[in-house]
């Protein structure tokens, strides 16, 4: 008898991350990150007629935002595809996304992005990065399927230059692989991306003073998360096409 297959790491990813869409926590996400995220997206300076990768999509939130961006222009009508790890947040998400006609919705893995090389214009990627096991090969998969002189933008509210993140560390079901400021800016530059950049993105929605939530001993504690922001890293993709991957990609 043969022995049973042990779960993979995208296994694990996605039986968690069904778990919370089907717990809401997808559409949540959105009450949570929608400032840090709108001022990402207007440092993309998005185009109608781009094409756009928002990786990590969850429910969607995000894709619908951009997708509105791009849509119908003089320069074409741009498309936006969503991917994630989660089918069960990619079903809820082209619930919600029906009256868009420029959003296709995938379910795969960061580790084997299924879509054909030197494709998008743009990449997003919201709160999700920490989560992939092997962040130096996802790199490699956006590097693939960017578009010569495509800009990336990795939004992170987990990291270590933020101490009061690291408290969700311990508590999330899945592995989380936090890497500081630094390390992330040199494994960009590793996997050849150029004009990589790092900023902080503060979170100026208004805290309450009566704060009596899980994460923060009180309300000056969590204006001081949002004080310190999300991290943002900008990286260029240079001037060259990928040929394809020896292996089938979907």
């Amino acid at each position: 008898m043969s022995a049973e297959r042990k779960p993979s790491p995208d296994d694990i990813l996605r039986e968690e991350f069904n778990r919370w869409a089907e717990a809401g926590r997808g559409e949540e996400m959105e009450r949570h990150h929608l400032d840090i995220t709108e001022k990402t997206i207007r440092l993309m300076e998005l185009r109608p007629g781009e094409r756009v990768l928002d990786l990590g999509c969850g429910a969607g939130w995000a894709t619908r935002l951009l997708a509105r961006l791009v849509s119908d222009g003089p320069e074409g009508f741009g498309q936006v595809v969503g991917l994630d790890v989660s089918d069960e947040m990619i079903r809820r998400a082209r619930a919600a996304s029906r009256d868009f006609d420029n959003i296709m919705y995938v379910w795969g893995s960061a580790q084997q992005i299924p879509w054909e090389e030197n494709f998008f214009d743009k990449v997003l990627s919201v709160e999700s990065f920490y989560y992939y096991p092997d962040q130096e090969r996802a790199l490699a998969e956006l590097f693939r399927v960017m578009a010569p002189h495509g800009r990336l933008f990795i939004l992170i509210n987990l990291y270590k230059d933020n101490p009061y993140s690291l408290r969700w560390v311990d508590e999330l079901q899945v592995p989380v692989h936090a890497l500081s400021e630094a390390e992330y800016v040199e494994m960009l530059k590793r996997n050849a991306f150029q004009q990589v950049e790092a900023r902080r993105i503060p979170d100026d929605t208004p805290t309450p003073d009566n704060y009596s939530g899980k994460w923060f001993k009180n309300a000056q504690e969590l204006r001081e998360f949002k004080r310190i922001g999300a991290l943002l890293l900008m990286a260029t993709k240079p001037d060259v096409r990928v040929a394809a991957p020896g292996y089938q990609i979907y």
